[in-house]
C-alpha cells in the first residue's frame, strides 16, 4: 500500500497556507463572491446518477457526534432525496472495530460504516466483514481521487474504501488578539514556535491549549514532530513497526516534545489540566473570552473550524492559522481520513459508496464548513472561506505527496484504543515528560504485542 511519496512539494504548498489563508477575512461578504476561476450561482447538474432504491433501508455507524454528525446528516438526506432510501444514522464508540464486532456478533451489522483509520480498514477486510466496491463506485474514485487516496482504501490491490472526509492535520490555529496585543508573530520554526509561546506567556495568557483528555491529539502532536525531523522514510518504518520505538530517532522526538510538554506554564491548566480537557474543549476555550483565553493557540487540523464555529470567533480575522512549524528542514505534512466501506452485499449500500466518491456528496458538507475531501472534482467554491479554501487546495495540490497519520495505519489496540497503547503512554507522557526512556519502553512493549496479534 502506497500512503505516501516525497514531502517536498506538499511542505510547501501548505507552507503557503499562511500567507494566502489570512489573507482571506472568514465569513465577510466578499465570501459570497465569484472568485477567480470559480463558478458560482446557477446549482450544478448531478455528477452522478444513483438508482432508485424505493423503501430500502440502509443503516450508516460513524464516530461522529455534534456538528460533524449533523453535518453528514444533510448528505444522507440528499442521498435519500435522490433515491427513495431510507437511511439512519448509527453512532458508534472508539474504537469503532469493536463496536461493529458487536453488531455482526449480533446478526446486525450495519450497511456502511465510517472507519477513521486505515488499520481498522484492514482489520475489517481480515476479518471478512467489508466488501469489495463494485464497479461504479470504482468508476466514480477513479474518476475523482488521485492514486495515493484510492490505494489507501484498497487491501491488496482490491478497492475497499472510499476516502469521503479527509483531514490536514499539521496546523496550529491562534487567537488573532492575543498575538496582536502580545506583538507575536506566526513561527516558522519549532524554536520560533517555543520563542512566541514565551513571548506569549509574557503577556498575561497561556500559550497553548491541549486536548490531552483525547489521546489521539497527542499521537498527531508526536507524527508531526517525528516526521519533520526524522523523515519520511523513518516515519514510514515505524509506521510499519519495522524499526523498534526504542530507535534513538523517537527519543530525539519525545526530547524536542517534552520543551513543550516539561513547561507547564505554556499549557493551558498545566499537565493535569490538558489530560482533562477533551479536544472540543481545547478549541473553545482557545476562541472564547475575548482577549483572555484560556489558551492562545491550538494545535489540530482543519477540523478545527467546526469547534470554531460554536464561538463568536470568526475564521480569517478572529482565528487565523499557520503550518506546524519546521522541526527539521521541512514543515510536516499529515493527514488523516474516514474511509467509507460496505458492510453488506446490497445495492443500497454500494448505491451510497458511490454517492460519497462524488463531487455531489462532498460539496454539501464542504458548505457547512469543518470538511476537506479528497475528491479533486470538488469545485473549490463549495468551501465557506478562504482559509478553508486554500486549506483544501493545498491538499488537492499535494497529489501523493503526503503522510498519513502514523496512529491511524497501526493495530487500531495499539494506535486507536483510548486508555491503551500509543494513546494512554503520550498521556502519561505529558504528565511525566522527563520519562523519555520509560515512554519508549512502554510504546515498544504494547507496540509488540499489537503487531503480533
Amino acid at each position: 500500500m502506497r500512503t505516501t511519496l516525497r514531502m517536498s512539494r506538499a511542505a510547501v504548498v501548505f507552507a503557503a497556507i499562511g500567507a494566502l489563508a489570512l489573507a482571506g477575512c472568514g465569513d465577510s461578504e466578499d465570501d459570497n463572491k465569484t472568485k477567480p476561476g470559480e463558478s458560482k450561482g446557477k446549482e450544478s447538474a448531478a455528477a452522478v446518477q444513483l438508482p432508485k432504491l424505493n423503501g430500502e433501508k440502509i443503516q450508516v455507524a460513524a464516530v461522529w457526534t455534534g456538528p460533524e454528525q449533523e453535518n453528514f446528516t444533510k448528505v444522507l438526506k440528499e442521498f435519500e432525496k435522490r433515491t427513495g432510501a431510507a437511511v439512519t444514522f448509527v453512532p458508534a464508540q472508539d474504537p469503532i472495530v469493536n463496536f461493529l464486532g458487536t453488531k455482526i456478533a449480533g446478526g446486525s451489522p450495519p450497511d456502511v460504516a465510517l472507519l477513521p483509520q486505515v488499520g481498522a480498514l484492514q482489520q475489517a477486510v481480515e476479518r471478512k466483514w467489508a466488501k469489495p466496491l463494485g464497479p461504479e463506485t470504482k468508476a466514480e474514485l477513479a474518476k475523482n481521487f488521485t492514486q495515493g487516496w484510492q490505494d489507501l482504501g484498497a487491501v491488496g490491490g482490491t478497492p475497499y474504501g472510499v476516502y469521503f472526509k479527509a483531514a490536514s492535520k499539521s496546523l496550529v490555529w491562534y487567537n488573532a488578539k492575543v498575538f496582536e496585543n502580545a506583538g507575536a508573530s506566526e513561527p516558522k520554526t519549532w524554536k520560533d514556535f517555543l520563542s512566541t509561546a514565551e513571548t506569549v506567556s509574557a503577556s498575561g495568557v497561556t500559550p497553548v491549549s491541549v486536548g490531552g483528555a483525547d489521546g489521539w491529539t497527542l499521537t498527531d502532536w508526536f507524527e508531526n514532530v517525528y516526521l519533520s525531523q526524522a523523515g519520511p522514510e523513518k516515519y514510514d518504518q515505524l509506521a510499519k513497526h519495522e524499526i523498534k520505538w526504542t530507535d534513538p530517532s523517537v527519543k530525539t522526538a519525545l526530547t524536542t516534545l517534552a520543551e513543550l510538554f516539561g513547561k507547564p506554564n505554556l499549557i493551558a491548566g498545566g499537565a493535569d489540566g490538558a489530560l482533562q480537557t477533551e479536544f472540543p474543549a481545547s478549541v473553545t476555550q482557545t476562541f472564547t473570552g475575548g482577549d483572555q483565553p484560556k489558551g492562545a493557540m491550538v494545535f489540530e487540523g482543519d477540523f478545527v473550524a467546526v469547534n470554531i464555529a460554536q464561538t463568536e470567533a470568526k475564521i480569517g480575522t478572529d482565528a487565523k492559522v499557520f503550518p506546524f512549524p519546521a522541526v527539521g528542514a521541512e514543515s510536516p505534512v499529515v493527514t488523516g481520513g474516514d474511509a467509507a466501506v460496505a458492510l453488506k452485499d446490497s445495492k443500497g449500500a454500494q448505491a451510497l459508496l458511490t454517492f460519497l466518491a462524488s463531487p455531489d456528496a462532498a460539496k454539501i458538507w464542504a458548505a457547512s464548513g469543518g470538511f476537506i475531501s479528497p475528491n479533486k472534482t470538488l469545485d473549490i467554491s463549495a468551501y465557506p472561506n478562504d482559509v478553508q479554501r486554500d486549506i483544501a487546495k493545498a491538499l488537492i495540490a499535494a497529489g501523493d505527496d503526503f503522510r498519513f497519520d502514523m496512529s491511524d495505519q497501526m493495530p487500531q489496540s495499539f494506535g486507536g484504543t483510548p486508555g491503551k497503547g500509543e494513546w494512554k503512554a503520550l498521556q502519561d507522557f505529558l504528565k511525566n515528560p522527563k520519562d523519555v526512556a520509560g515512554t519508549q519502553q512502554k510504546l515498544e512493549a504494547d507496540a509488540a504485542k499489537a503487531y503480533k496479534s
